[in-house]
């Protein structure tokens, strides 16, 4: 790269004494026409390189998917070395697992809008991409209801679910859950990639990028609600909403020592991965010079 460069000044260094006698010349000529009374007229307007242009001269818009799901973009020219962009998207999933003795039902809802500065060092398709993902709405919302009898384990501590019983007020259990992964508002991101938005030639492009988003250790937060029972023949039940019953408040105790754990185990997605693949179009026209 720095042989070409180098020969790219030697060879303006050698054009650069005709340019200076070709400017000379027709300003010259200029001035002669001027004091002879004839009429001075501008030089030729003349389209400048390829990919150059005044600052917003130029815009991108594409698709995008990655693990937060389909999303658009939009790309402003700053210049040739630094383009502005601007990114979207929106995912929601539906699943169903089994944690701990839990049969849960979740929604992933996923919802993100980030804008970044893309840095093009090489003069070439690679680029540096810091960013803030000002938005984040990327969330998990689980919920549980355990048929009475069915077990379950809180902290290595295995519980039931109690049988319904109109005389005692007993209910069967239930639980939700709710893990968010937006710890950090703003939260600063930052990419490597391949692939400019607006390039230099031709209007479609097809960008990859990949880093991560340092969102903050996830939170997470869990309720029950409902009976449950010590042993699975039901002699020893509580409401485990109760502050005083001492099986209610093992069972709480259980439960938060649980959920540390459950953190400790998600910690790594305070950062979070960012892959993204892309097509884009660019459009607008270079500046021109007199």
């Amino acid at each position: 790269m720095f042989s070409h460069r180098l020969r790219y000044f030697g060879f303006a260094l050698v054009l650069m004494p005709a340019a200076l006698v070709a400017q000379f010349s027709s300003s010259s000529s200029l001035f002669a026409d001027a004091a002879g009374g004839g009429v001075v007229r501008g030089g030729p307007v003349v389209q400048s390189s390829e990919g150059s242009g005044r600052p917003f001269s130029r815009f991108a818009i594409g698709g995008t998917i990655s693990p937060m799901g389909p999303g658009g973009q939009l790309t402003a020219y700053v210049n040739n070395h630094f383009n502005v962009r601007a990114t979207g998207s929106v995912f929601n999933y539906s699943t169903s697992f089994t944690p701990n003795g839990f049969p849960a039902t979740a929604t992933l809802n996923m919802a993100t809008a980030q804008i970044a500065g893309d840095i093009y060092p090489f003069h070439k398709g690679f680029r540096i991409s810091p960013g803030l993902m000002m938005y984040n709405g990327n969330q998990l919302a689980a919920s549980s209801a355990l048929p009475g009898g069915t077990s379950f384990t809180l902290n290595g501590s295995t519980y039931y679910s109690a049988t319904a019983n109109p005389f005692t007020g007993a209910t069967p259990l239930s639980a939700s859950a709710l893990l968010g992964l937006h710890s950090n508002k703003p939260a600063l991101t930052l990419t490597a990639g391949w692939g400019n938005t607006i390039p230099r030639n031709g209007h479609w492009s097809f960008p990859f990028e990949a880093g991560a988003a340092f969102i903050g250790s996830p939170s997470l937060t869990a309720n029950l609600s409902g009976w449950a029972c010590y042993d699975q023949a039901q002699t020893q039940c509580t409401n485990v909403a109760s502050i005083t019953n001492p099986l209610a408040v093992q069972i709480q105790s259980d439960l938060n020592a649980q959920i540390a754990k459950w953190k400790g185990d998600l910690d790594p997605l305070k950062t979070f991965p960012l892959v993204s693949f892309g097509v884009a179009y660019s459009f607008g026209r270079s500046a021109t010079v007199r």
